[in-house]
């Protein structure tokens, strides 16, 4: 629950520390007194936008903070996700908002993000505002009401995981189908275009090989020209190897005068041999060199078709043209097994609808067995409220097709009169009765769910007298039921039976107008209560009025 809030410099607050109770409170106040930018500023903490233009007048930042006791409502697992200290009962949330835009929040005085206000937000407080009276009229609030009362969550879960899986298969089929209708009209051009890839008969380093091959046969005079000569320089009738055999015979003449000379020799001796082997090696691979102009024809032509291929597919190298091979070679092959491809598909349509269908069949069922629960709750509630011929009806239908939320389309119809038909409640409920429909579904809501504190923003809109009253104990019950509940009311009849009652106003002074809150005494309530009966004379009347309303109270 909310245990205290602290407001610095927000819009026409200067400076506010308030402390809660739990159980029925009220707030009070004049119209303007600034009972809307409390709200306003607790909506910051709740993760709502921040505007600068909050900020009070004079002034370069602004801080709200509230303490939350959160023992006992089972929260600790969000503190864990997030990584946010947690003593298991206390629970600090500020932001703080400056001037030139920037905006911090906090969780416990951990910097946290705007989403995880809202996450944490939600389970901590619920604000009902008029305009939400706007969503009895929306279908997914009816269904929400019926999934909170039903306890599906796990359920919907479970159908929502259904329903992705559903979405993808039909998806991948509709690709699938879309994919073959294409390659189909470009069958003929694919298999054209993977035969001309086929007829090159490409394989890894072919390409490097063939232009080797080329360059070699292109200069292959040239070649073996350079091989024999250099093959006759080294053993021609006054080539280097026959001088070299007269040097070595020279030299060895004297090997018996010269023994060192023997060593030379044998040096001479070994550079003789190794000539020798590279003349003759010269001489064979000239005479491999191969003047074959019809082959060279051949190479130059596979490499003409290679190299018109790669500037025809925006191809680098031969590797990518081989990529290129069998992306072809699987599309054909995809057109050619494609009924059975289809067919997995169209199967896994098939089982994933069907397991749609059985987790909508479950859920269904929970939100047929609530409904009977939130039409006989909702009989319970309204008849005091002062509708005693009301029919409330949740009218469950099924969708021509399944989507997110399951199977079901919910209305919730109504009516407060005697042989008037049924219809939508957003279209035959007065302002009046859907505030109370509103309270008594909050008040159905609120016994299905732990939510800490309710907050009521005027709901009494459009009802006044004993109805008004009716209300009040409502939300009282709904108070005495562990939640603190706080209504924003103008009634005399709700405030009086209040356990907490607070006070909006505002006081002008030279530097400007602020706003204050203030817990009332039990004398401070009689005279309030008394200016709500009577307005700003206050009357002997008044004040014996709003005795009387307190004591029955």
């Amino acid at each position: 629950m909310l245990q205290s809030l602290i407001i610095q410099n927000y819009a026409l607050i200067e400076a506010l520390n308030i402390r809660f109770d739990r159980g029925f409170s009220v707030i009070t106040g004049e119209t303007g007194a600034g009972k809307s930018i409390l709200l306003g500023a607790i909506g910051l903490l709740l993760g709502q936008r921040a505007d600068t233009r909050a900020i009070k007048a004079g002034c370069n930042r602004c801080v709200i903070e509230a303490e939350f006791d959160l023992k006992g409502y089972g929260m600790d697992s969000f503190f864990t996700e997030h990584e946010l200290d947690f003593d298991g009962h206390t629970c600090i949330i500020r932001r703080e908002l400056t001037s030139s835009g920037k905006s911090r929040a906090f969780i416990n005085d951990t910097p946290a993000q705007v989403n995880q206000l809202r996450e944490l937000g939600a389970r901590l407080i619920d604000i009902h505002s008029q305009h939400q009276n706007l969503l009895l009229g929306q279908e997914d609030f009816q269904l929400d009401v019926l999934d909170i009362v039903a306890h599906d969550s796990e359920h919907r879960q479970q159908y929502a995981t259904a329903f992705h899986n559903y979405q993808t298969a039909v998806r991948q089929l509709d690709e699938a189908r879309t994919a073959l209708e294409r390659n189909q009209a470009d069958e003929d051009y694919l298999r054209f275009q993977l035969q001309q890839l086929e007829d090159l008969d490409l394989q890894p380093g072919k390409q490097a090989d063939y232009e080797q091959e080329a360059q070699m046969l292109e200069h292959a005079e040239e070649i073996r020209q350079s091989l024999w000569s250099t093959s006759e320089l080294l053993e021609g009738d006054s080539a280097i190897l026959s001088s070299l055999h007269t040097a070595e015979h020279q030299l060895s003449s004297i090997t018996a005068l010269l023994p060192s000379a023997e060593e030379l020799v044998s040096r001479m001796e070994s550079c003789r041999i190794e000539l020798k082997d590279v003349a003759d090696s010269l001489f064979a691979e000239a005479d491999r060199v191969d003047i074959n102009p019809e082959r060279l024809q051949t190479v130059q032509e596979w490499l003409s078709q290679l190299y018109t291929l790669q500037k025809k597919h925006h191809a680098q190298d031969d590797e990518q043209l081989m990529a290129l091979r069998e992306e072809f070679r699987q599309r054909l092959s995809d057109i050619d097994h494609s009924g059975e491809h289809l067919q997995a598909l169209e199967q896994a349509v098939k089982e994933a609808a069907a397991a749609v269908q059985q987790q909508g069949e479950r859920l269904s069922a929970m939100r047929q067995q609530a409904a009977k629960e939130v039409e006989q709750q909702m009989h319970g509630h309204l008849i005091p409220l002062g509708i005693p011929n009301v029919k409330f009806q949740v009218q469950m239908t099924r969708r021509s097709e399944p989507d997110a939320s399951g199977l079901d389309q919910v209305t919730f119809l109504f009516s407060a009169n005697k042989n008037v038909t049924l219809q939508p409640i957003s279209n035959v409920a007065s302002g009046g009765e859907i505030a109370r429909v509103m309270l008594s579904l909050k008040a159905i809501i609120s016994a299905s769910v732990s939510l800490p504190t309710i907050i009521f923003d005027e709901i009494d809109t459009g009802v006044s007298g004993h109805i008004a009253e009716r209300m009040a104990l409502m939300m009282k019950e709904m108070g005495d039921g562990g939640r603190q509940v706080i209504s924003i009311t103008h009634l005399p009849q709700i405030a009086a039976l209040g356990a907490h009652h607070y006070r909006v106003y505002k006081e002008d002074d030279e530097e400007g107008t602020t706003s204050h809150i203030a817990a009332l005494s039990p004398e401070e309530r009689v005279t309030e209560i008394a200016h709500m009966l009577s307005g700003a004379n206050l009357t002997e009347a008044a004040i014996e009025n709003a005795k009387s309303l307190l004591t029955h109270a």
